[in-house]
């Protein structure tokens, strides 16, 4: 059993609509231009980087737009949708994939499987139709019932956002460890997009041990600020916990029950007097990939320990840069500092770690078309190069010839995939 990181591959709709309040990044570049095919190419240059470090790639693939079904479903199409459903018809939001599930490894459930809960993504318009086509490709590629159980999203009124709220501390990720839940009560403006009653629901699927499962308050000064998910103000792995001074509402209870249940935990906290909640937030430094570095292979040069996998808005923020470069010097856990450009998709609310979801399992159970190497990235940026838009501006989204183009460029990337099943 490994770590593999799923990353959405970044759709040809790509667009800056705006669409989700509360997140900064979005707000601020509505309405700009975006660049669809950079921003694949970018998404696949760093499954690339993360290849190169020894580390197991994976991919979700985007979702249909504009979502004909959805229109449908809502008494319109898209020859004739009204300007406020056009947005959220043609969002490429699917792409941030730590919002596609929760996932709680074999060691820590009671059958012995992994689980994959679909988030519902209830309380966004744009992300509420993403469960159908995320439900089927999860089941297609964790389709082996003796290594996977995939389970529908929660239902009623309890938003659930996924992974992008969820941590796991353990010795190994082999190993059995405490699931971190962390939901929301208070966003002052903005919404509370994690409820605490989803958060219990996906704990009771999944068949976690209660007493090795903690639920968490994210702090109403985090969503205020902008931090819309935990996973904007703190990350786990392994032993590791990285996160903001002000990122948990009872921060001492938490740490507390946190020690107490895995005595071997480093927590590695970040004053707001070096680097505020703002800085944090619009540097992404909590959203990074923070992983361990593999034995052998591509990463024996760098030693041991863990690194971080960063955007490129980390090192442009002057108190985030120091920072960083001050703890690696320590000699702590975290040891290496990796950069790379996401900036289409930072421009639109996603970093590093927004765009891949963890899962941990052998690689030899999971549908190997799901899986990457060098090769079949090669091919994939053959076709974004060769089908994805260069361009879109928010008006283009009325463009029939878009449309077309659209449904042309993600039936040949299935097929290129061998994904017929999902067309």
């Amino acid at each position: 059993m490994r770590e593999i990181n799923f990353d959405g591959i970044i759709g040809p709709s790509h667009n800056y609509s705006g669409l989700s309040l509360g997140n900064v990044a979005s707000a601020t570049n509505r309405g700009l231009v975006s660049h669809p095919r950079a921003a694949a190419l970018q998404g696949l240059a760093k499954m690339r980087h993360n290849l190169r470090l020894g580390l197991a790639q994976g991919i979700l693939l985007p979702h249909r737009r504009p979502d004909r079904a959805w229109l449908a479903a809502l008494g319109t199409d898209v020859e004739a949708v009204p300007a406020s459903l056009r947005p959220a018809a043609f969002s490429a939001s699917a792409m941030w994939a730590a919002n596609a599930a929760t996932v709680s490894p074999a060691p820590d459930t009671a059958d012995g499987r992994c689980h994959l809960t679909v988030a519902n993504l209830r309380t966004m318009a744009h992300r509420s139709h993403e469960a159908p086509e995320t439900l089927a490709q999860l089941r297609l590629a964790f389709a082996d019932a003796r290594a996977f159980a995939v389970h529908p999203p929660v239902p009623a009124t309890f938003g659930d956002e996924g992974a992008a709220n969820h941590m796991r501390l353990c010795p190994r990720h082999d190993a059995p460890g405490v699931e971190i839940f962390v939901y929301g009560r208070r966003g002052g403006a903005y919404p509370v997009r994690q409820h605490e009653e989803a958060s219990r629901a996906v704990a009771r699927l999944h068949g976690l041990d209660p007493e090795r499962t903690l639920f968490v308050c994210q702090s109403e000064a985090a969503i205020a600020a902008g931090a819309f998910h935990n996973d904007v103000v703190a990350v786990a792995n392994e032993t590791v916990l990285f996160c903001h001074e002000q990122a948990f509402e009872d921060r001492p209870g938490f740490y507390a029950a946190l020690k107490r249940l895995l005595p071997a935990v480093e927590i590695v906290e970040v004053p707001a007097v070096a680097v505020s909640l703002e800085d944090a937030i619009r540097s992404y430094l909590f959203n990074a990939q923070l992983v361990t570095l593999p034995d052998g292979g591509p990463s024996a040069g760098l030693g041991t320990g863990m690194g971080l996998i960063l955007p490129e808005e980390a090192r442009d923020t002057p108190s985030v840069w120091r920072w960083l470069e001050a703890l690696v010097a320590t000699n702590g856990p975290i040891r290496h500092l990796f950069v790379v450009d996401v900036r289409q998709s930072m421009a639109n609310g996603g970093g590093p770690a927004c765009l891949r979801l963890r899962v941990v399992a052998d690689p030899a159970t999971v549908d190997a078309r799901f899986l990457v190497d060098e090769a079949k990235l090669d091919r994939l940026a053959a076709v974004i190069e060769a089908f994805w838009p260069e361009a879109i501006a928010p008006d283009d989204l009325i463009e029939p010839g878009l449309w077309g183009q659209l449904d042309g460029a993600r039936a040949t990337l299935l097929e290129a995939l061998d994904l017929a099943e999902l067309v």
